[in-house]
């Protein structure tokens, strides 16, 4: 068997006209007729040699006494498909009934038929692929999503709280389709949706879902999208594990919402998704928030926020009540008349202390101006006793012995009403024993003093 991925030879034996394939170059003055291209293809198509092929039934052409079934076989996850033969009994016997949209792993040659410019795998050997298998094949794509981090929690992007419009990718005219417009329109009746219809199930569905997916991630209105279906059986749900569908949703900058209605075996797009649903009705309720508890809601709030405030005004209420009742907010003032009576008992109590002290410092100072009074040179001038100074110049010396006013001194005597100006004429010293009244400071002995 010929290795497929053996490119050909760029240079191709000898063509029918005998001529060799190199012997000319390829130009616009020498170009190559068209049964030489198509010979070039047909050799480089058989040197592919047998392959195995691997896709879904599309077509079956069965015509009874043919001796040719010719059959549409195309890729799941992209708008390919290629032209099949073989022969009748291989469809017949199968082991597996084969119809449209059976997978299957076919084993052939391909041809490429000069006369009319076509290819076509004829096939030997037909291998549908069973449950199991397809089971198998799932689990092994979903451990590779899963290593590759695409189930994530992190990654699931929130969705909001009531989107404006919904995006809705399901079936025409489908039980899913219905069951999510009635029940998001009656819980929220201003609720829009832009609706894709596309297969949801055969070989078409995967392209579909792609195309839809894209354009209405594109959608600047679309705030949520919605991929729909009511269940099915393993096979019918194959599009929705398709690894491409899985990339895609995990690509978009759309949350995404899946609603496949099969509960035993959930899909691989369940996992990718942002959200997931158990049936298109639950993607509804879980989408769209329901106006009447909304509502009803909000009204309990609004009863509890009110019940609080009040409860906050009474406890507020009471609580100024009791501090008014004490006593120093009842009568504010008396606190003030009982320390202005205080002040004015403090005031009259200074006053008397001031008063006191002023009486007994007063009555202090009589005494001692009559002390000073009594001692004082006023009260013994006026008691008899003169002061005797010698009057030299300007200078006044007062006259303590009779060394300091010899005779011819010149003197002022002071006296209790008056001064008297005198001359010495004389000097007589007193004995110890006679009168010293006149003791030091007293004036001598004159002609107009006193003895």
């Amino acid at each position: 068997m010929t290795d497929p991925r053996t490119p050909p030879s760029p240079t191709v034996g000898r063509e029918t006209s005998g001529q060799p394939a190199a012997a000319s170059a390829n130009s616009a003055e020498h170009p190559w007729p068209v049964r030489s291209v198509a010979i070039k293809v047909a050799q480089w198509i058989d040197r592919l040699g047998s392959i195995w092929v691997e896709g879904q039934i599309t077509q079956i052409n069965l015509r009874p006494g043919t001796r040719t079934a010719f059959l549409v076989l195309r890729d799941p996850s992209a708008d390919m498909s290629l032209s099949v033969t073989c022969d009748p009994d291989l469809i017949r016997d199968s082991p597996v009934p084969l119809h449209e949209g059976s997978r299957v792993v076919v084993y052939g040659k391909l041809s490429f038929f000069t006369g009319r410019g076509t290819i076509s795998l004829r096939i030997l050997e037909i291998r549908p692929v069973g449950i199991g298998e397809l089971l198998a094949r799932i689990e092994r794509l979903k451990a590779l999503l899963a290593a590759e981090g695409l189930f994530d929690p992190r990654l699931k992007r929130p969705l909001p709280f009531l989107p404006g419009t919904i995006g809705l990718i399901t079936g025409r005219s489908s039980a899913a389709e219905r069951d999510v417009l009635s029940v998001a329109r009656n819980r929220w009746p201003a609720v829009r949706f832009e609706i894709r219809n596309t297969a949801v199930q055969g070989p078409t569905a995967v392209p579909q879902m792609l195309a839809a997916l894209a354009e209405l991630d594109r959608h600047p209105a679309v705030e949520v999208i919605v991929l729909a279906r009511g269940g099915g059986s393993v096979e019918d749900l194959l599009p929705f594990s398709d690894e491409a569908l899985c990339r895609a949703i995990v690509a978009a900058t759309t949350p995404i919402v899946s609603a496949i209605g099969h509960e035993p075996d959930n899909p691989l797009s369940d996992f990718v998704a942002d959200l997931r649903a158990a049936t298109p009705t639950d993607a509804a309720k879980r989408i769209v928030p329901d106006a009447a508890a909304e509502l009803a809601c909000v009204r309990e709030l609004r009863g509890r926020t009110a019940a609080a405030l009040r409860g906050w005004v009474d406890r507020e209420t009471r609580a100024l009540t009791q501090l008014r009742s004490r006593p120093v907010l009842a009568d504010p003032l008396r606190e003030v008349d009982r320390r202005q009576e205080e002040i004015e008992r403090l005031r009259r109590s200074a006053r008397r202390c001031g008063e006191q002290v002023i009486r007994t410092e007063t009555m202090a100072t009589t005494h001692l101006r009559e002390k000073l009074t009594a001692v004082g040179p006023a009260a013994t001038l006026a008691r008899g006793y003169a002061v005797v100074q010698r009057v030299t110049g300007r200078e006044r010396v007062v006259v303590r012995s009779i060394e300091d006013a010899p005779a011819g001194s010149q003197l002022r005597i002071r006296v209790a009403d008056g001064a008297v100006t005198a001359a010495a004429l004389g000097t007589q010293a007193l004995g110890a024993k006679s009168d010293g009244v006149r003791g030091r400071g007293s004036a001598p002995h004159t002609d107009t003093g006193r003895n």
